[in-house]
């Protein structure tokens, strides 16, 4: 009886050290953004992305159509995209590299 006991309590506590070590490591890296003037009116500046020599930038509206669409290379961890043609709303940028994949929104006033 006393084995079974043991038995138990044995793998009652690899199940538990398992199942915590895995809730413990992380499953996605989150990366700090800054979006800033917003609302915008004529340029949205995004820092805190990783450089990268050719990154596809696409500002979709809210109904996920791409509205621009642009092939840029990231510097100084920042980007700099221009939205004098946008009319005014909520927009969602997404910047997919090599390097990161990041979506963010912003207001265009």
């Amino acid at each position: 009886m006393k084995r079974i006991i043991f038995f138990l309590v044995f793998v009652f506590t690899l199940s538990f050290a398992a199942t915590a070590q895995s809730e413990a490591t992380p499953t996605a890296v989150v990366q700090k953004i800054k979006v800033f003037p917003n609302p915008a009116s004529n340029v949205v500046n995004i820092l805190g992305l990783k450089n990268s020599s050719r990154a596809q930038i696409i500002v979709s509206d809210t109904y996920g159509n791409a509205i621009l669409e642009h092939h840029w290379a990231i510097r100084n961890n920042a980007l700099n995209i221009p939205i004098t043609t946008l009319r005014s709303g909520i927009y969602i940028v997404t910047i997919q590299s090599q390097e990161q994949q990041v979506q963010t929104k912003f207001y265009k006033k």
